[in-house]
């Protein structure tokens, strides 16, 4: 498995390995990333989940065991973060460092070769997050500067100023305040006559087993996020005189929508504004950028249920604005009204941003929002989303970018402080409208940076799947097409001609 890459894994108590030489911490988190309370820490000092669910089994031969009883993980734990960190020098340092899964018979489930380590100290390894009712795994490899104490207090984890009698390993100067150690000391159990021992694939002795199960003293804190009841209704928009401030006004009732208004403070906008031309009368097909249609455009305030029916099917853009400064989640429901895979988990305040999703062969879309404040949310066509150019594009937060030319380097400057996730997507050569090809993870940091990706021919998609700060974008060394493209409307050989027909999926 390559970095950004992900898999469904068994619902079964998974052995997982981390090679070598680096000490091991697990993270349990909520869905808005952050741990409840220091007891969802697991390492060296507490190896014990008070669920019994994740244990640190102990070392063997420069690997560290670590195993999630992934049924026994409590319904408020959505993600299980593995990382590893270092006490002296730098990740970059650790020759051989993976990370790999096993089911209990000793099969092999999935192995991440982590492959470009710098000079953090700690690094998020690998996570297991839940995913239409089974668990999948993700090879994450994504590195902290500011070393152990750092990562955990990005996830919520108290750190104290003052040294504790069991500090996190890796964490530096300023100390890990770790939960309260287990009742009886952590020991690796001989193993029972009636149990065959675990087949991992490195020589292990005999007695490695798994310590037996978390002492009755434990009992897993309440979690931190509890599901509204069923009674629970979003409340309905509230009149544009009530949003504060006026900037941000649900559009009133009109022939076409008007220009959609960005809550301030935002960054610069993602394009400048077009002059709106008439709503085409029917869509068009684009076996490469989807169907133009009329956009939908809907207003409320914290968290619902969105559902849009008579969509064309295939993919489409989905833009949002918050005003608050709370958790903003968005995910596509599935026909059994199950969680698709994420689109929008962000605590970032007055959150905006464009997202990549598919409209199912019903037409119907209906997507979750977890949100606190007022909201606007459009469905867009693909057509309407920026081209990219050789003139700079300025933005901020996740996008959805066009690229129709020929070979060229993507130069990207970002200004964010956490994940940058960049997605590509080749459409040559892809004949079904309806659906999207595999995806390209290019990018996957944390941090400012800049980034020169290169890019194959058009016309192909540039998602920039996650970003939480201002970012600039453009082509350079572009080269001309080397044949017919694929790209464009019916009738349409310029792709700002298409833009401008779906003008209104542009601000």
């Amino acid at each position: 498995m390559i970095k950004g890459g992900n898999a469904f894994v068994p619902t079964v108590p998974l052995r997982i390995a981390v090679r070598t030489g680096v000490d091991v911490t697990a993270l349990l988190l909520t869905e808005k990333g952050r741990v409840r309370g220091d007891a969802d820490t697991v390492f060296h000092g507490a190896p014990v989940h008070p669920s019994g669910a994740v244990r640190l089994l102990g070392e063997e031969s420069g690997t560290v065991w670590l195993e999630a009883t992934l049924t026994a993980i409590e319904e408020g734990i959505e993600r299980v973060l593995v990382v590893g960190s270092t006490e002296s020098g730098a990740m970059r340092d650790v020759h051989g460092l993976s990370v790999e899964a096993f089911a209990p018979d000793g099969t092999s489930v999935v192995w991440y070769d982590v492959t470009d380590a710098g000079g953090e100290t700690a690094m998020v390894l690998a996570e297991l997050y839940r995913r239409a009712g089974g668990w999948k795994f993700r090879a994450v490899g994504q590195g902290y500067l500011n070393g152990l104490a750092g990562l955990a207090a990005d996830h919520g984890v108290d750190v104290a100023e003052e040294a504790h009698a069991a500090p996190m390993p890796g964490a530096g100067p300023v100390p890990f305040q770790a939960p309260a150690p287990a009742p009886a000391p952590f020991q690796v159990p001989a193993p029972p006559p009636a149990q065959a021992p675990f087949r991992a694939p490195a020589p292990a002795p005999a007695a490695f087993q798994p310590p037996p199960p978390a002492p009755a003293a434990f009992r897993p804190p309440p979690p931190a996020f509890q599901a509204p009841p069923p009674a629970f209704q979003a409340p309905p928009p509230a009149p544009p005189a009530a949003f504060p401030p006026p900037a941000f006004q649900a559009p009133p009732p009109a022939p076409a929508p008007a220009p959609f208004q960005v809550p301030a403070p935002a960054p610069a906008p993602l394009s400048a504004p077009v002059a709106a031309p008439p709503v085409p009368e029917a869509a068009v097909p684009d076996r490469s950028f989807g169907a133009v249609f009329e956009p939908y455009t809907q207003t409320g305030r914290d968290n619902d249920v969105i559902t849009v029916d008579g969509l064309p099917p295939g993919p489409v853009v989905v833009e949002l604005a918050i005003r608050g400064d709370g958790y903003t989640g968005l995910w596509p429901l599935t026909r059994f009204n199950k969680e698709g895979d994420t689109l929008v988990n962000s605590t970032e305040e007055n959150f905006q941003g464009r997202v990549l999703t598919h409209v199912p062969g019903n037409g119907r879309l209906r997507l979750q929002l977890k949100a606190e404040g007022p909201w606007q949310l459009r469905v867009l066509p693909l057509a309407a989303a920026a081209r990219l150019t050789e003139e700079e594009l300025v933005g901020g937060g996740p996008d959805v970018l066009l690229h129709t030319g020929g070979t060229a380097d993507l130069v990207l400057h970002y200004r964010g402080d956490d994940n940058l996730i960049v997605n590509l997507y080749e459409l040559a050569g892809h004949d079904d409208p309806t659906t999207l090809p595999e995806d390209d993870n290019v990018v996957n940091e944390i941090g400012k940076r800049r980034e020169a990706v290169p890019l194959p021919e058009g016309p192909l998609i540039v998602h920039l799947e996650m970003a939480d700060g201002p970012w600039r974008a453009q082509l350079k060394r572009v080269q001309p097409h080397s044949g017919p493209s694929t790209g464009g409307l019916a009738g349409v050989t310029d792709i700002r001609t298409a833009q401008n027909r779906a003008w209104w999926g542009r601000r």
